[in-house]
């Protein structure tokens, strides 16, 4: 049986998770690349990976600076800050608002109206703007059955070959720049590479148009790669 070294935080794991994944607490520009470092270093023991890491992790990003237990602490110290000054106000606020009714809407409107309009965008973005670019590519929706398809929403295939499209839908004020795909998704996106021989974009969307209008040139250079 494997050792577990990960502590249990019981009730209050659910609060700090969300806190952590909303202001993005545990992205690589903040804690660096932890399954790329994990994996370089190799480590036997718990002991060998904390010195390893402290030695060599930086945040990734446009300025990387060092990590070190001091930038760790202060991270936990913002968790605790947006915890107790913003999650649990808004919380209880919520929790008092809370009507049966609410929780009835919003189970159908989840999985009814939320996953139409999903759908519709997510169609159109493909139909009404990458099928008309590249007219001689087949796109076709990811099978579910596949590994790689909580991760690809599309397969784009050039030949043989296929490079994948992963749709997010924002809004007006997001701000898609700072998105970092997680250790999860950049495994499964090294995956698809590995298994249909092109990469992965990801396709940011406000309604039907491509907000990041840069990765129509970037599939282009693709699409001339797996062409070779």
């Amino acid at each position: 049986m494997i050792k577990r070294y990960s502590k249990e935080f019981g009730k209050k794991e659910k609060v700090l998770n969300y806190a952590t994944q909303t202001y993005q607490l545990s992205r690589p520009n903040k804690v660096g690349a932890v399954m790329a470092l994990i994996r370089e270093c190799q480590p036997k023991t718990i002991e060998e990976w904390e010195k390893w890491y402290f030695e060599n992790a930086i945040t990734d990003g446009k300025a990387p600076a060092k990590i070190t237990k001091e930038s760790l602490e202060e991270l936990g110290e913002r968790l605790f800050v947006k915890i107790k000054e913003i999650v649990i106000p808004e919380w209880t606020e919520a929790f008092n608002q809370l009507t049966l009714q609410d929780c009835i809407d919003y189970i159908h409107n989840l999985t009814i109206n939320r996953t139409f309009d999903g759908f519709i965008k997510e169609k159109s973005v493909i139909e009404d703007n990458l099928a008309k670019t590249f007219p001689n590519i087949k796109f076709e929706e990811s099978d579910p059955e596949l590994d790689h398809a909580g991760d690809i929403d599309y397969l784009a295939w050039v030949g043989d070959k296929a490079f994948g499209i992963q749709i997010k839908p924002i809004t007006t004020k997001s701000n898609f720049g700072n998105y970092s795909a997680t250790e999860r998704m950049k495994a499964s996106f090294d995956d698809f590479t590995k298994k249909f021989g092109g990469q992965v974009f990801v396709v940011f969307s406000i309604d039907d148009r491509i907000k990041n209008e840069e990765v129509v040139g970037q599939i282009a250079e693709e699409i001339k790669r797996l062409t070779k």
